[in-house]
């Protein structure tokens, strides 16, 4: 039995974009749970010291040594946040097309966009990637947001109903 063709540019292909993303230094980041979380805490204590650099001339935060270190602390918790957003969404794109009946591509250009259903035995290996490869990231991934999360509304509720 002769497979059509498969139309889509070889760099728009799924398959090849997850090869490219497991290649890619950021991206690879989230692959093993305990690399991620190692990489994010660096980041962190880099965003703390970044943030007690930035908000050491306030008057204010002089007088309230504590709150002050805390505000840093709970603060920088934004850069490991944003961090972990961007790589779940690219890798959340590629999941996404992986598990998808359709590919849909551009031949040159925005404007001829077009759209190749996926034969059945394709459909099959990039939703076994899809499953076995690329979920598991994704779950990482969400702890991991959620654990930031939850610090950062802490650190929020602790500010908004603490005077000290």
């Amino acid at each position: 039995m002769n497979e059509p063709k498969c139309p889509v540019p070889r760099e728009q292909q799924p398959t090849n974009e997850f090869i490219e993303l497991s290649k890619s230094k950021i991206f690879s980041w989230p692959k093993t749970k305990k690399s991620l979380i190692l990489v994010l805490i660096k980041f962190w204590v880099l965003g703390f010291a970044l943030f007690l650099v930035i908000s050491s001339g306030s008057i204010y935060f002089k007088t309230y040594i504590i709150k002050y270190i805390l505000l840093c602390f709970f603060s920088s918790l934004s850069i490991p946040l944003l961090i972990s957003i961007r790589l779940y969404l690219g890798w959340n794109h590629v999941f996404k097309r992986l598990s998808s009946e359709r590919v849909e591509y551009e031949e040159s250009g925005w404007y001829d966009g077009q759209v190749w259903v996926k034969p059945l035995v394709l459909k099959e290996k990039e939703s076994l990637i899809a499953s076995i490869e690329v979920k598991p990231i994704l779950k990482n991934l969400i702890q991991i947001f959620s654990i930031i999360l939850a610090l950062a509304l802490t650190g929020i509720l602790l500010f908004q109903y603490n005077n000290f």
